[in-house]
């Protein structure tokens, strides 16, 4: 049953079309890429005010690093720029089995499925791709 609704949810959120744009407002774009299996994401976000406004990707991949990289977007928008760090940073945590505690993970909403990714050393780079291009596009920059 859980194992049904984690593989529903990759696929659901990696043929998702409604994330993957560009932005004409961004106020960030950072390029991410996995060099082990060849993943490559381009992640655009308008901040304002301190908040991400909205969020947009291009690039392609296998369907965990897509997946990933769509529900990471769903997720953001709407944050502040210290609760996307917070939440990024929990997200990769989680990811490599350093946080388990289902209650926590819950501020992940949907991305808390890929909790059992820790367990497939393979794909985690693939999962926290995005999550790693927040961090580095968030990075030293004002807002």
């Amino acid at each position: 049953m859980l194992e049904d609704i984690y593989t529903e949810l990759i696929a659901e959120h990696s043929k998702s079309r409604e994330n993957r744009r560009t932005l004409p407002n961004a106020t960030i774009k950072e390029r991410g890429h996995n060099p082990t299996c060849g993943d490559e994401i381009t992640l655009e976000l308008e901040v304002v005010d301190g908040v991400i406004k909205d969020a947009a990707f291009s690039g392609s991949g296998c369907a965990i690093s897509q997946a990933s990289t769509d529900m990471m977007i769903e997720l953001m928008r709407g944050k502040t720029v210290e609760e996307a760090k917070r939440l990024a940073e929990l997200f990769i945590k989680m990811i490599h089995g350093e946080v388990t505690d289902d209650t926590e993970l819950d501020a992940l909403d949907e991305a808390a499925a890929l909790k059992n990714i820790s367990t497939m050393p393979a794909r985690v780079k693939c999962a926290t791709l995005a999550w790693h291009t927040l961090e580095l596009g968030m990075q030293n920059r004002n807002f």
